[in-house]
């Protein structure tokens, strides 16, 4: 079993949680500058639920945690940029990201294809519907969103024009769900494949997820309507 690093760019976590936060950075903007900080406790618990949720299903991973919310769930592209470079510094295997952008910008477009030229997955909250989301929509980011057929340990391979990999949409206790903690669920998946097969490449994570799939397509409700999934926090 090999030890797998996860960064996940969120709102932080809480002191229960330090056994396994490997290492932790907030990035803020202040008078119009970019400032790396140490990261302050999760005041919006979602950075907190998504570390859970990776932790649960992948224990033997290390987390590392780049502060990119504080008070409230804006952002910008500048900071998560700068959160993607720092984690991919850090030689983390998987980056999850529980968030989507609205606009494209290009120094998040260089900061995510730098990380997945050096080796890093990265798994990225879609909506299920609608218009697309970054850094999901950029190319090599795998697409992830709720649902709701999946239990904990299960995974659908959706292949829609929104989004690539589902996975359970509620968080291990709490109100929270959604696109953001299915995205947590399939980034945990994918690091407890990597510490259990440590010599294993992408094209066998692949085989992996394909053949160990509990559901292909999208889950419908009826015959005309597509299960909808809105838990991705935007900005």
């Amino acid at each position: 079993m090999a030890a797998i690093n996860v960064g996940v760019v969120d709102s932080g976590f809480l002191p229960r949680q330090t056994h396994y936060i490997q290492d932790s950075a907030a990035f803020i903007v202040q008078d119009d500058s970019l400032w790396q900080d140490q990261a302050t406790e999760d005041q919006l618990a979602h950075g907190t639920k998504i570390c859970d949720v990776i932790h649960r299903i992948s224990p033997s991973s290390n987390i590392l945690l780049a502060q990119v919310f504080r008070e409230r769930f804006t952002t910008t592209a500048l900071q998560v940029s700068a959160a993607i470079r720092w984690l991919t510094k850090q030689k983390v295997d998987v980056i999850n990201l529980s968030l989507g952008l609205r606009t494209d910008r290009l120094q998040l477009r260089e900061a995510v294809a730098d990380a997945i030229a050096a080796g890093i997955l990265i798994c990225a909250s879609s909506p299920a519907k609608g218009e697309p989301v970054y850094p999901s929509a950029y190319p090599g980011v795998l697409r992830t969103t709720g649902d709701a057929r999946c239990t904990m340990d299960e995974w659908s391979m959706l292949n829609t024009q929104y989004a690539d990999i589902g996975a359970h949409v509620r968080c291990l206790e709490g109100s929270i769900s959604g696109a953001s903690i299915g995205t947590a669920y399939v980034a945990g998946h994918i690091a407890k494949f990597m510490s259990d097969h440590p010599h294993a490449g992408r094209k066998e994570l692949g085989h992996y997820l394909k053949n160990n799939a509990s559901y292909f397509g999208a889950e419908r409700r009826g015959p005309d309507e597509v299960w909808t999934d809105e838990g991705s926090h935007h900005a």
